[in-house]
C-alpha cells in the first residue's frame, strides 16, 4: 500500500513539473506573441503612411498659397490661420475620423460612405432592390447587433424602415458622397501634382507658367498609365518616400521655428481664432476655405482603410503624421512673419536653400503619392457602388492576391485621368483648384457626419447625448467650412458641383432602371402551379444538356423562362436558374456562397443556384466558378438523398422546416415561388462523407446514383447559357424628365456598360440572348 503511496506522489510531483513547465511555456510564448504584434503593428504603421496618409500629408503645399492668395496683412493673420489650421487638425481628422469614424469600418475590411451605408442595411431594411433572403443573415460576415424593441435604436429603425422616402432620401445622402470622392479623385492629383511642380519656378522664376503646367500634365498621364500595375506592385515604394516626406517637413519646420520666430507657437492659443475672425471681416470667413485644405485627405483616410488595422492607423497618425504637420505649417507661419508678401510659394520658399532641390523632388514623389491615394480609393468606392446596383458595369481588375481590397477600373481610370487633366490646364493655378477642391471636401465630410449619426444610433447604440455631442461639433466644423467655401462657387468652386451633378445623374438613373428592372422580373415571375401543369417534359422536347438561366430573381421562376419555352420547342434535359447577387457585406467566404434548391418534382430536374458575392468580391464566370457550381449541386442530390430517410414527424427538412408525413403530396399543390423563403438550403464545401444507407433507403441510395449519372451526362452533353436582355421603356403618357432618365440616360448607359455575357466570359457558340421589353 506505501508502494503505490509513493509511487502516486512521485506522479504529482512529475505532474506539477510537467504543468509548470507547460505553464512556463504558455507565458514565453505569450509573451513573444505580444512583442511579435506589437513589431508587427508598427510595421503595418509603417506601411500605412504611404497608402493612407499621402494627401493629407501634402497638404503643406498649397494651404497658406490659398488661404492667402493676395499675401497677408499683418502678423496676426498668419498666427490666426495658423491656430486654425491646429485646430482643425485636431477636431477633424485626430478625434473625428482616426478615433470614432474609422472604428465604422465593416470589421476592419472597407471604409467609405458606401461601407456605411451596408452598415446601416445590416441593421435595418434599408435596402431598396429587395432582393435578400434569411438565410443571407446567417453568414460568417452578417454581423450585426440587435436592437432592445423598446429602445431609441428600435423607434429609429422603425421609422426608418416605415417610409421609401426616407430609405431613398439616405442613398441620395450616399450617393452625393461618393460623387464627391470621385470629384476628390479628380482634384486631388491635380492640386498636388501642380503645386510640387510650381517648385521649379520659385527657384527658377524666369521659366514660364505654361512649361510648369506642362510638367505637371506629363507627371499625370505618368501617374494614370501606371495604374494597371496595381497599388500592390509599387506600393513598396510609397512608405519610404511619405515618412521621407513627414520626416523632411517636420525637420524643416523645427529649423524655421528656431531660425525666423518661436513666438508663431503662442497660435496654440484658441484665442486667436476668435481675434482673426473678429478683425478679417468677410475676406477672413472665406479665407477658411484655404484653411479647409490642410485637412483634405481625410476622407481618403477613411476609404483607404481595407488594406490596413484600425490600430495601425491610428499609430501612424498619433506618432509621426499629426506632430509632422503641426511642426510644418507651424514653421511655415513663422518664416511668413517674417516674409508677409511670400504666402504664395511660402513652402518652397521656407526650405533652406542647401536641401531645396532634393526636397522638390521628395515633394514631387510624395503628390504622387498622394494622387495614388486617392485614385484608388475612387476605385474601391465605385466597386461598393456597382456591388449595390448603382453604377454601370465596367471592367474591375484585382491587381493584388494578398489585398482583397485593391483593385484597377480601366475605363474610369482614363475618365479621371481626362478630367484630372482638363482641370489642371484649364484652371492653371492652384487657387481656383484648391476652392474646387475644399467644395469637395467639405461635402464628403458632411455627408460621413450624417451618416455616422444613424451609425452610432442603429449599429453602436450609442447613449443620445454622445450622439448630441458628436453631432454638434462635428457640424459646427464642417458647416462652419461650407458656408465659406460657398463664397467661392464662382471661384472654381463649381468644378466639383459639376462633376457630381453628372456622376449623381449617371448613377442615379442607373440604379431607378436596375430597380425597375427587378420590380419587372418580381411582379412576372412564372407561378410553380403553371410549370407543375406543364408536367415532366415541360410540354416540350427536351434535349440532353444542361440550361444555365440567369436571372436576377433568388426566388420564383423568372419571366423570361416562360417567354422561352413560348417561342422554342425545346429545352434542356437539366435546367439551372442562377443568380448572383450582391449582399452588404465585404465578402462572402468561399464555402459559404453557394445557395442550391430544387424547383418542382424531382423528374422535372429542375434546380435553382444563387451565388452570393460582398461588395469587395469580384464575380468572374469561369471554368471555375462553373466546376464549384456543379459540384455545390452534386453536393445538394446527395445532400437530399440522406435527408429523405429522416421522414418522422419530429425531424427537420432539408429546407429547415419542421415537417410531417403529408409534405410530399401537399407541395404539389403549393405555389413554391412564394414558399422559396423556407426552401433554400445552404450548401457548403464539405469533407468527403461516407454515405451510408439502411437497407430501407437503398431505393434513395439507388435514385440518388442515377440522378448524379444522369447530371453528369448531361454537363458532358454540353452547357449553354441563357440570358434575358431586358429593354426598358417609357411609357407613352409619362413625364418627360422620365423619358429623358430612361429612354436617353439609361438607354445609352446600358448600350456604353460591359455586356453580362462579357462579366460572365460566357462564349458565344454557348451563349443564347432572350430579349423582352418592358414599359415603366
Amino acid at each position: 500500500m506505501m508502494f503505490w503511496v509513493e509511487v502516486q506522489s512521485g506522479n504529482l510531483h512529475s505532474r506539477s513539473t510537467y504543468y509548470y513547465l507547460v505553464l512556463s511555456s504558455l507565458l514565453m510564448l505569450f509573451s513573444f506573441a505580444q512583442k511579435f504584434s506589437a513589431l508587427l503593428l508598427l510595421r503595418l504603421a509603417y506601411q500605412s503612411l504611404g497608402v493612407v496618409y499621402g494627401d493629407l500629408g501634402t497638404s503643406p503645399l498649397y494651404v497658406f498659397y490659398n488661404t492667402f492668395p493676395h499675401g497677408a496683412k499683418d502678423r496676426e493673420d498668419v498666427i490666426g490661420a495658423l491656430s486654425l489650421i491646429i485646430y482643425s487638425l485636431t477636431l477633424v481628422p485626430l478625434l473625428k475620423y482616426v478615433f470614432i469614424v474609422l472604428r465604422a469600418n465593416d470589421n476592419g475590411q472597407a471604409g467609405g460612405t458606401f461601407a456605411l451605408y451596408s452598415l446601416l442595411c445590416r441593421h435595418a431594411n434599408l435596402k431598396i432592390i429587395p432582393n435578400q433572403h434569411r438565410t443571407d443573415e446567417e453568414l460568417t460576415t452578417y454581423s450585426r447587433a440587435t436592437i432592445h424593441e423598446r429602445s431609441f435604436a428600435a423607434k429609429t429603425k422603425r421609422w426608418l424602415e416605415t417610409h421609401a422616402f426616407n430609405k431613398n432620401s439616405i442613398l441620395m445622402l450616399v450617393l452625393v458622397g461618393t460623387c464627391m470622392v470621385i470629384g476628390d479623385g479628380i482634384l486631388t492629383p491635380a492640386i498636388s501634382v501642380l503645386s510640387a511642380a510650381g517648385g521649379i519656378k520659385v527657384n527658377r522664376p524666369d521659366v514660364d507658367s505654361g512649361v510648369v503646367v506642362l510638367v505637371a500634365v506629363v507627371i499625370l498621364v505618368g501617374l494614370f498609365s501606371l495604374q494597371h500595375y496595381g497599388t500592390d506592385r509599387v506600393g513598396w515604394l510609397f512608405a519610404p518616400i511619405v515618412l521621407l516626406w513627414f520626416l523632411l517637413i517636420g525637420g524643416i519646420g523645427m529649423y524655421n521655428i528656431w531660425n525666423y520666430d518661436s513666438s508663431v507657437l503662442k497660435a496654440f492659443s484658441p484665442v486667436y481664432i476668435y481675434r482673426y475672425l473678429r478683425r478679417g471681416g468677410r475676406e477672413g470667413w472665406t479665407s477658411l476655405g484655404g484653411i479647409l485644405l490642410s485637412i483634405t485627405g481625410t476622407e481618403a483616410l477613411f476609404a483607404d482603410l481595407a488594406h490596413f488595422p484600425v490600430s495601425s492607423v491610428q499609430i501612424a497618425f498619433t506618432l509621426v503624421v499629426f506632430p509632422c504637420l503641426l511642426l510644418a505649417y507651424s514653421g511655415q507661419a513663422a518664416y511668413l512673419l517674417l516674409n508677409l508678401d511670400h504666402t504664395k510659394d511660402a513652402f518652397y520658399r521656407s526650405i533652406p536653400e542647401k536641401i531645396y532641390w532634393p526636397v522638390f523632388v521628395v515633394a514631387t514623389a510624395a503628390a504622387i503619392v498622394a494622387s495614388q491615394a486617392t485614385i484608388t480609393a475612387t476605385f474601391s468606392i465605385i466597386k461598393q457602388a456597382l456591388a449595390h446596383g448603382c453604377f454601370p458595369r465596367v471592367k474591375v481588375v484585382h491587381t493584388s492576391k494578398n489585398f482583397l481590397g485593391q483593385i484597377y477600373i480601366p475605363d474610369m481610370n482614363w475618365i479621371l485621368m481626362i478630367l484630372c487633366i482638363a482641370v489642371t490646364a484649364g484652371f492653371k493655378n492652384q487657387n481656383q483648384i484648391g476652392n474646387a477642391y475644399g467644395t469637395a471636401v467639405v461635402l464628403v465630410m458632411l455627408v460621413t457626419t450624417l451618416l455616422m449619426i444613424l451609425i452610432m444610433l442603429l449599429v453602436w447604440h450609442c447613449h443620445w447625448i454622445l450622439v448630441v455631442i458628436f453631432t454638434l461639433t462635428s457640424l459646427v466644423v464642417e458647416c462652419t467650412y461650407f458656408s465659406a467655401v460657398l463664397f467661392k462657387v464662382d471661384q472654381g468652386g463649381w468644378a466639383p458641383l459639376v462633376i457630381a451633378g453628372v456622376f449623381f445623374i449617371i448613377m442615379y438613373v442607373w440604379h431607378y432602371g436596375t430597380l425597375k428592372r427587378y420590380e419587372f422580373e418580381m411582379h412576372s415571375k412564372v407561378s410553380m402551379a403553371w410549370v407543375l401543369g406543364l408536367g415532366p417534359s415541360l410540354g416540350l422536347v427536351r434535349v440532353p444538356g444542361v440550361g444555365l438561366v440567369y436571372t436576377e430573381l433568388a426566388s420564383g421562376v423568372p419571366h423570361i423562362f416562360s417567354h422561352f419555352i413560348t417561342n422554342l420547342p425545346a429545352i434542356h434535359s437539366v435546367v439551372v436558374f442562377v443568380c448572383v447577387k450582391y449582399l452588404p457585406v465585404y465578402t462572402v467566404p468561399e464555402e459559404e456562397r453557394f445557395l442550391v434548391k430544387r424547383i418542382g418534382p424531382k423528374n422535372f430536374h429542375m434546380f435553382r443556384c444563387v451565388a452570393r458575392y460582398g461588395y469587395k468580391d469580384l464575380h468572374k464566370k469561369d471554368d471555375d466558378f462553373e466546376k464549384k457550381l456543379f459540384h455545390n449541386l452534386f453536393v445538394f442530390v446527395k445532400l437530399e438523398s440522406m435527408m429523405e430517410g429522416f421522414s418522422d414527424s419530429d425531424e427537420y427538412s432539408l429546407y429547415g422546416q419542421q415537417t410531417n408525413n403529408n409534405d410530399n403530396t401537399a407541395s404539389s399543390n403549393v405555389d413554391l415561388s412564394i414558399s422559396t423563403v423556407d426552401s433554400i438550403v445552404p450548401v457548403r464545401s464539405p469533407s468527403p462523407v461516407n454515405i451510408t444507407v439502411q437497407s430501407s433507403d437503398r431505393v434513395s441510395s439507388h435514385t440518388e446514383v442515377d440522378e448524379l449519372e444522369f447530371l453528369n451526362n448531361c454537363r458532358d452533353a454540353g452547357v449553354v447559357h441563357i440570358l434575358g436582355n431586358t429593354v426598358v421603356r417609357a411609357r407613352r403618357d409619362s413625364r418627360f424628365y422620365k423619358k429623358i432618365a430612361v429612354d436617353y440616360i439609361y438607354a445609352f448607359l446600358r448600350k456604353i456598360c460591359r455586356e453580362h455575357s462579357v462579366i460572365f466570359n460566357i462564349p458565344h457558340e454557348s451563349l443564347l440572348n432572350v430579349g423582352q421589353i418592358f414599359y415603366v
